[in-house]
């Protein structure tokens, strides 16, 4: 079987991830880069000699089969759409696209050129993740009342896009995940302290027609580093905390219990203390199960995990939560 010959679009600041990662693959191989930056072409060029470097897209495109889209956000949409009508499958990291209308035209042209689009929404790898949809999806934790996850650090301040955007992309994907759902109401609230009209810290909000209600803290503007999940159930509850080094999930056989007949609502509910379990999760990086992944979806061996139209239910989620912080934090319908 021939290695696919990746190409890596954009290798700065994450980009250089996936460029270190496409480069190792086994059944891959890094065939192109493009930047527009000459600095970050001349190191493309000296750790990698024999993968072709270039600053022209349309160059690269010719010498790959698939392509991974890892430049400024502002610039998904258009080279996604320059993928498709070249044929070639391509990887979109978060966020896929700016606005619904750009995310629904990606999806809309993978649809009818019939070529594989995936969206970057890099958790729904995360081994722990899988684990804890499985968790979800099976029905071990009970109906699932609420979630709420905090992804904050003193961080790259970043003048190009707010904490909703920049982290958002994130916790959005892996809430949609896990509940197999998308929210039918969001309302957010946040507050630009370091530079105007870019929010440094989001209090994200999403409601589901099932009742459960999730809820995000998102900051770049925080003394702790935190990355964390707390799925609350009737029967467990489980902690995913990705900031420690293995103990990546914890679930708690906690709960409230209600006897079938009860008088009054005090006397009937009895709390449950149980023990604590800390499955052992695979150690993969997220990032090369990814990439791994979308080489198979390349060959057209599978479906993407995370496809065009996740892509689009994220991008709707993030649109409608910067209406609502434009508007002080009224909810806005999907």
């Amino acid at each position: 079987m021939n290695r696919v010959k990746l190409g890596v679009v954009g290798a700065g600041a994450w980009g250089r991830n996936h460029v270190r990662t496409a480069a190792g693959l086994g059944d891959a191989e890094l065939a192109a880069g493009c930047d527009s930056d000459p600095k970050v072409r001349d190191r493309l060029t000296r750790q990698y000699p024999a993968t072709h470097v270039t600053a022209d897209v349309a160059d690269l495109l010719d010498r790959v089969d698939a392509v991974i889209v890892a430049s400024p956000a502002i610039t998904h949409a258009p080279l996604a759409l320059q993928c498709i009508a070249a044929g070639k499958p391509c990887l979109v990291e978060k966020p896929f696209a700016l606005s619904v209308r750009d995310a629904e035209a990606v999806a809309r042209a993978a649809a009818e050129r019939r070529v594989p689009v995936a969206a970057g929404h890099l958790l729904v790898f995360h081994p722990a993740v899988e684990r804890l949809r499985a968790l979800v999806q099976e029905g071990d934790l009970g109906r699932v009342f609420y979630l709420y996850g905090l992804r904050v650090n003193l961080g790259q301040v970043r003048a190009d896009e707010n904490a909703l955007w920049s982290f958002g992309p994130h916790d959005v994907s892996m809430a949609l995940y896990l509940l197999n759902d998308a929210p039918n109401r969001v309302a957010a609230q946040g507050r630009s302290y370091l530079q105007p009209g870019v929010e440094d810290v989001v209090f994200l909000t999403m409601e589901f027609a099932t009742g459960i209600l999730a809820h995000v803290q998102l900051s770049w503007l925080d003394p702790h580093k935190e990355r964390k999940l707390t799925v609350v159930g009737a029967k467990k509850m489980v902690v995913f905390d990705d900031m420690e080094p293995r103990e990546k999930l914890r679930i708690y056989d906690k709960g409230v219990d209600r006897p079938p007949e009860y008088g009054s609502y005090g006397e009937s509910l009895a709390i449950r203390e149980g023990d604590i379990f800390i499955p052992k999760i695979p150690n993969i990086e997220p990032l090369a199960a990814e990439l791994g992944h979308f080489v198979r979806v390349a060959r057209g061996a599978e479906p993407p995990r995370a496809g065009a139209e996740d892509g689009v239910r994220v991008v709707r989620v993030l649109d409608a939560a910067t209406r609502s912080l434009a508007a002080g934090g009224a909810p806005v319908n999907l």
